[in-house]
């Protein structure tokens, strides 16, 4: 009975690798798009916490923000790019958590 809950303890970490977890996604998705990784942490975090996983699949579309730096970019246009995907939830949590992880910063 033992050997079979020792195995189950050995294993269950490595169910947790079997999947990105939407934290991680979001961070990697930031960092391409030129954040830094500290900046990409502390929005992921904050982004995946007030976000349902479809709004940050709708995030995840904006396909043209993956090829340009962010920092290149005006604070206007990469806002008119969240805006056009027409959620005022994501536009609020995007423009505060990068507020507040700028500031902490």
């Amino acid at each position: 009975m033992k050997k079979p809950l020792i195995l189950l303890t050995l294993l269950l970490p490595l169910a947790g690798c079997a999947t990105v977890s939407p934290e991680a996604r979001v961070r990697a998705g930031l960092i391409e798009a030129g954040l830094s990784p500290r900046m990409s942490a502390c929005m992921a975090h904050r982004m995946v916490k007030r976000l349902s996983i479809a709004q940050l699949r709708r995030l995840q579309s904006l396909n043209g923000l993956r090829h340009r730096d962010v920092r290149a970019m005006s604070t206007g246009e990469f806002l008119d790019r969240v805006r056009a995907l027409q959620d005022p939830e994501i536009v609020g949590v995007v423009g505060k958590a990068a507020l507040v992880c700028a500031v902490e910063g």
